[in-house]
């Protein structure tokens, strides 16, 4: 078993916002941050993850918890799975109370990394390389970049550091295919792939030797999936938070090499196009996104499906491409930098980019050809919000060389339905900001019981019974926690003044209800009636007094 200790100090480091974001894609709101809920077909953002409070709730499914829960739900995991698997990705080493656990598997890809940095001190091909595309030793080392050898020479390595065969193809490191075993990366110069974190999770590998394969990366892994991660987003990071602006490439030597002419919000995919589930960690300092491209068609492609995704989820930013087979790597190494600053800091914007590239696919002189351009970018622009679309309109009728009434760009988000919101229980925000008193700020519980009872509260009496007995897990709570229209009462002053003005309606409108009742004696009701009277006079002077049913 899992040492609670070591859960604990695990615990310490997670950064809710850091989870949830690693696998959806979260607005700021507030103090909180939405999203819609991956746990149901939510329409809405109705999804709240709290950074103060460290967890999410659902408004729309009930759905909540901290770090831990929401990788358990959203992967399936049991508790202690989800454990393993945060350490690893925030290179925890956990502690097991059994002695008969033990993470290795960052070990073994660190282990691995240094081996490869050492076989390319003394390999003079892949030096030479190096030094041709212009990379400095500084940055060889910065990158951690290496050079693997024959698979027999990796997998003796594996086996005399005491790392299995299982680990190593756990990892990506190796394979196993027709009952034999091979490494992944085999004559290759080694890039090392960083989680956020610094934690080493995969690497990719470029060819020296003429392999029909150029590039090749770790394969999919518990550790690594390269659609989430970007190169040197680990070196990049800092620099992204503070300029806001990341500058997203192609490869491995396009980053390298602006890294070194001072572009440190560089990075890269790996070998896929940029999607969807890049998209949260994009989102993390809400930077400019500037995609660098290559010019020719494959990269022209990249850039179009990037642009569509980007503009769509409401990202700043825009697109360049390179001419004339040239390469952000190409410009840095001839010296170009202070072109490169210029196109930097004027890419073309995602949305002009996509009318343009859809617009080059037809030939507008002809009729028709102008008629599917127009289709096709209508239908793009319905991606785009309302303002995003008229704005918009102007600029297509331009190049198309049509009356802008023609672009008839209303979508579903500019119609509003009637229909009937779903009913919700009713919130009473008196009750709910003393419920919240109480789960925040624990010291005033006393004075709260000693004037009031669960009883008298009309709406939230469970979640009142909740938070006195401390299920700051239940649904119910979470939601209240999370809930910025619920202010919590900070101090006795405020909490009593609260309690006075509280009691005297609620003695008030016993008053009322007594003096309708006969189905009580009239000495009995005006006992009743004297006691009330008594309540209301002590509290209309400002003293609190005990509850009584």
């Amino acid at each position: 078993m899992i040492a609670n200790d070591s859960i604990e100090q695990l615990k310490s480091r997670l950064d809710i916002l850091d989870v949830v974001g690693s696998y959806i894609e979260l607005k700021k709101a507030g103090a909180n941050f939405k999203a819609p809920c991956p746990f149901h077909d939510d329409k809405s953002p109705s999804f709240v993850v709290s950074p103060s409070k460290q967890i999410y709730h659902c408004f729309g499914c009930g759905a909540g918890g901290d770090s831990i829960r929401f990788v358990m739900e959203y992967e399936k995991l049991s508790y202690p799975e989800a454990i393993e698997k945060l350490a690893s990705q925030y290179n925890f080493s956990l502690q097991y109370t059994d002695n008969q656990h033990q993470q290795k598997r960052s070990q073994l890809l660190d282990k691995l990394n240094e081996y490869y940095q050492t076989l390319l001190t003394h390999h003079k091909n892949a030096l030479a390389y190096l030094k041709e595309r212009g990379i400095f030793e500084s940055s060889v080392e910065k990158f951690g970049i290496g050079y693997a050898p024959s698979s027999t020479q990796t997998l003796t390595y594996i086996q005399k550091n005491m790392f299995t065969m299982r680990e190593a193809i756990e990892v990506g490191a190796a394979g196993h295919e027709n009952g034999k075993s091979f490494a992944r990366f085999i004559e290759r110069i080694t890039f090392p792939i960083f989680a956020t974190n610094g934690t080493i999770v995969g690497f990719g590998g470029r060819t020296i030797t003429g392999h029909q394969a150029k590039y090749v990366n770790s394969p999919q892994t518990k550790l690594f999936n390269k659609s989430k991660l970007l190169y040197a987003y680990n070196f990049a990071k800092d620099t992204i938070y503070k300029n806001r602006q990341i500058i997203i490439t192609e490869g491995y030597l396009d980053v390298i090499m602006l890294h070194q002419a001072g572009f440190t919000n560089a990075v890269a995919t790996l070998g896929t196009a940029l999607t969807a589930e890049h998209l949260p960690l994009l989102r993390k300092g809400e930077p400019d996104v500037i995609m660098a491209y290559d010019g020719d068609n494959a990269g022209a492609a990249a850039a179009l499906k990037a642009a569509r995704l980007l503009s769509a989820s409401g990202f700043n930013g825009g697109v360049i491409l390179f001419d004339g087979g040239m390469d952000p790597a190409d410009m840095v190494k001839n010296g170009q930098i202070e072109e490169l600053n210029t196109l930097f800091r004027h890419p073309k914007s995602f949305i002009e980019f996509v009318i343009d590239r859809i617009v080059m696919g037809y030939n507008i002189k002809d009729p028709k050809g102008k008629e599917g351009a127009l289709d096709e970018t209508i239908g793009y622009l319905k991606t785009l919000t309302p303002l995003l679309q008229e704005e918009y309109k102007i600029y297509l009728s331009s190049i198309l060389g049509v009356n802008p009434s023609f672009v008839k760009v209303t979508s579903h988000n500019l119609v509003h339905t009637n229909k009937k919101e779903l009913r919700t229980p009713h919130k009473d925000m008196w009750e709910l900001s003393l419920i919240k008193t109480v789960l925040e700020h624990s010291e005033l519980i006393d004075q709260i019981l000693d004037a009031i009872d669960p009883s008298i509260l009309q709406f939230h009496q469970r979640e009142f019974a909740l938070a006195l007995a401390g299920k700051t897990d239940a649904p119910e709570l979470m939601a209240i926690s999370v809930d910025e229209e619920i202010i919590a009462l900070t101090n006795y002053d405020a909490l009593k003044a609260e309690l006075i003005l509280f009691l005297t309606n609620h003695y008030n409108q016993q008053y009322k209800k007594i003096q309708l009742r006969h189905d009580i004696g009239f000495e009995q009701k005006a006992f009743l009636i004297r006691s009330i009277r008594g309540k209301i006079s002590k509290l209309q002077k400002g003293e609190l007094v005990a509850y009584e049913g």
